[in-house]
């Protein structure tokens, strides 16, 4: 299918993991452009998501709760349905501000050095002032596509990068051996720093929009970064090479 951007002949899918969330999922597919083909990888919903995905003729799979992993489910979409240059990924809670924003995050790839590129997200209209603030301080208005050489002064944001709505180059994807099936959370970022070490650039557009935030307690913030922590101690190498994100005050 022929994307409707500057990436005139490419093809990309759209993969979203989907469980226990049919509202959410339905506002998402409300907002998606019809002419990509689209893929879901459900948990074994038990809220109608299912139903919806067969009333909508949506592209779906159902895995069982306990395989769902971030890198290996994003991955199976790789695998079981091959044959796209581009793989787009959103998460269930993430909707579009406007459907050109596939094709503007697409328009990317133009620069055939970019392997990842990630768009800008919004809070979402009832976020606290919290989430607000997350999203303002990680997703400023201005784009900008980084390099290995721009570790220099922008440390471990180098290698930011947000799976709720990101592309990826299948050939640069392919190249770091794809989405690691090890790691419960920043896949995102994993994949991206293996790309820019192998010599691809990763993008930011600020002007491909998404709406996605989180209004968490205390306990689930706790959560959020205690997994980061981990992925960090368990993937040494990334600080080791561009420093932690307590060094810019980042909230990854």
């Amino acid at each position: 299918m022929t994307l409707q951007s500057s990436s005139q002949g490419s093809r990309a899918l759209l993969v979203v993991p989907s469980f226990n969330d049919v509202r959410c999922l339905e506002r998402l597919l409300d907002s998606l452009p019809a002419e990509f083909p689209l893929f879901v990888i459900d948990s074994s919903s038990s809220d109608g998501t299912q139903e919806l995905l067969a009333e909508r003729q949506v592209d779906y799979e159902v895995i069982p709760q306990r395989e769902f992993n971030h890198g290996g489910t994003r991955q199976k979409a790789v695998v079981d349905r091959p044959g796209y240059e581009f793989y787009v990924y959103l998460t269930q809670d993430a909707y579009l501000v406007e459907p050109s924003a596939i094709s503007k995050l697409l328009a990317y790839f133009d620069d055939k050095e970019v392997g990842a590129v990630c768009g800008r997200q919004l809070p979402h209209l009832d976020a606290n002032p919290l989430a607000k603030h997350a999203r303002l301080f990680n997703y400023p208005v201005d784009s900008e596509i980084k390099s290995l050489e721009d570790a220099a002064w922008l440390g471990l944001k180098v290698a930011f990068m947000s799976n709720s709505f990101a592309a990826y180059r299948v050939e640069a994807l392919t190249e770091v051996g794809g989405f690691p099936g090890d790691v419960i959370v920043a896949e995102d970022m994993f994949v991206a720093a293996r790309m820019l070490q192998s010599g691809w650039k990763v993008a930011y557009a600020g002007d491909a929009c998404c709406r996605h935030s989180h209004n968490y307690r205390p306990i689930e913030e706790f959560r959020r970064y205690f997994d980061t922590g981990v992925f960090h101690i368990c993937q040494p190498w990334i600080q080791e090479n561009w420093g932690g994100p307590a060094e810019r005050g980042d909230a990854l």
